[in-house]
């Protein structure tokens, strides 16, 4: 039986979409965003895509964001593809929208997640160079970047990545988001590590439910996210019972999010793929509870 939070510590969530490709998944992205909203998440940020492909859909769909939800966006940025300047007028764009937070990145390759990268030779280089930039152009702006508790695919060791985290946060990051993980002592070890290196701003846990562990298997060798053995095992058999599989999803990701509550974590920032109902059903283990409102007719029209 899972244990229940501790009441002290209110567990806060926040949520990543991708921006839709087709008129079916941006009703898909919107019937997800309205099921959400009311778990009143501290923001929703919008990914970029391998190597700032989706640029134009992610402006987009942040705009809508603004206009017709309650919800606080933020805005992915990778440094892929285009020089400083470039870069800098995004934000400049982003910030005449009433985007007041991005989320820092240098992003995969345009070939795709565990290809080698090139940098534009004009380019910021990484999420702390592009974390200066950002905070140059408006100081008060706020920006989360990434961390690897089990380093980046393409770092040479643990404490290489710890550094460059570091040079994020001197650069004026707020907070680091973790590339998703299973294995909690891992990640408990790894911010350990962290503060021992004098990085003191918030580590929170990136979270993946498994909505197709085949899939999930598959990214997570490229990211590289090891996967235990006893989470595998939980899987094994369910490829043809989309049912089973969802339920022992939910429970697997709500017993990984209420052990890291009681390790003293409170903030956890979901990975949900525009899928909703597996993310809510996770929420409401957990014990949050949405506010009920009314749905701005747009979002009502997109679901119909």
């Amino acid at each position: 039986m899972l244990k229940p939070r501790p009441t002290s510590q209110p567990i806060r969530v926040s949520f990543e979409f991708f921006p839709p490709k087709t008129e079916k998944m941006e009703q898909t992205l919107w019937q997800s965003i309205e099921r959400l909203a009311p778990l009143q998440p501290d923001f929703v940020s919008v990914t970029y895509g391998a190597g700032g492909s989706t640029r134009e859909r992610t402006h987009q769909t942040i705009e809508r964001i603004l206009k017709e939800t309650n919800l606080t966006p933020a805005a992915h940025l990778t440094c892929v593809d285009a020089s400083k300047e470039e870069v800098n007028e995004v934000v400049r764009q982003y910030r005449q929208t009433g985007v007041k937070h991005f989320v820092a990145l240098r992003g995969d390759s345009q070939l795709g997640v565990g290809e080698e990268w090139h940098g534009h030779e004009d380019g910021y280089r990484n999420g702390a160079e592009l974390t200066e930039g950002i905070k140059e152009i408006d100081e008060d702006i706020e920006v989360s970047v990434s961390a690897y508790p089990e380093k980046h695919p393409e770092s040479a060791d643990l404490m290489t990545d710890i550094d460059l985290l570091k040079r994020k946060m001197d650069a004026g990051a707020t907070r680091a988001i973790t590339q998703f993980f299973f294995d909690n002592d891992t990640f408990e070890r790894y911010v350990e590590r962290v503060r021992k290196a004098g990085i003191y701003i918030p580590i929170v846990p990136g979270i993946a439910p498994v909505h197709n562990f085949t899939k999930i298997a598959s990214f997570a060798g490229k990211a590289g996210a090891s996967i235990p053995d006893w989470v595998q095992a939980r899987f094994e058999g369910l490829e043809d019972d989309p049912l089973t599989h969802s339920h022992v999803a939910a429970a697997c990701c709500a017993e990984q999010v209420l052990d890291l509550s009681h390790r003293g974590f409170s903030d956890f920032h979901f990975y949900t793929m525009n899928k909703a109902d597996l993310v809510y059903s996770i929420c409401h283990i957990l014990g949050l509870r949405g506010r009920q409102a009314e749905t701005p007719v747009a979002l009502q029209d997109a679901a119909e």
